[in-house]
Formats: structure tokens, sequence, C-alpha cells
């Protein structure tokens, strides 16, 4: 994701103009390794469903991809405790860090 701005608090990088919500940086190296290739896994799961059209594998899958990213804080509660608001999914422009963003430019 080096290829993507990454927000001057950490918490979100920013593809075509909306913000995602980065994994938690308190995870130990060896656990955001393993849930990532969790992660992997089950976005391979999801294609393979899809390309056998077996909607019941696909669920599975996808449920396991939202695990994955819940486990990495990337969903689910914000991982900053400091009370700021979850900006996820959100375009850049419309949030506190607009500023930042059309500097960019």
């Amino acid at each position: 994701m080096s290829d993507h701005p990454t927000t001057p608090d950490g918490r979100y990088f920013v593809v075509r103009g909306r913000l995602w919500r980065k994994s938690n940086p308190a995870l130990d190296e060896a656990t955001r390794a393993g849930l990532v290739h969790d992660l992997m896994a089950a976005r391979r799961a999801v294609g393979a469903a899809l390309r056998s059209h077996d909607e019941t594998a696909e669920r599975s899958a996808r449920a396991a991809v939202d695990a994955a990213k819940h486990a990495l804080g990337e969903r689910g509660p914000v991982w900053w405790d400091d009370g700021a608001p979850d900006y996820n999914r959100h375009m850049a422009h419309n949030t506190p860090y607009a500023a930042w963003f059309a500097a960019l430019s």
C-alpha cells in the first residue's frame, strides 16, 4: 500500500479519494501476518466459490473475509482510543482530512 497516501495520523490510506481504515498497528508482526494469511485465503475462497457458482461456499468465504478484517482492525470497532470518529469508506474531501488531501494534488 505504499502507493497510496496515508493520513497524517496513520489511521487511513486513500484510494481514488476514499479513506480506507488501516490495520491496527498494535498487532504484533506474527499475529498480523497470520491474519493477513487468513484474509488472503478467504479472498481466494470467495473467488473459487464465485467461479463454481456455489452460493453456500461464497457466503462462508465472505464471512471469513469479514472475520479477518475485524481481527485486523480494518472493520468493526476502531483501534484508536482518543474518541475520534471513524471515517472508513468516506470520501476524503468530506472529512476532517479534506485540507490534507487537497494539499496532496
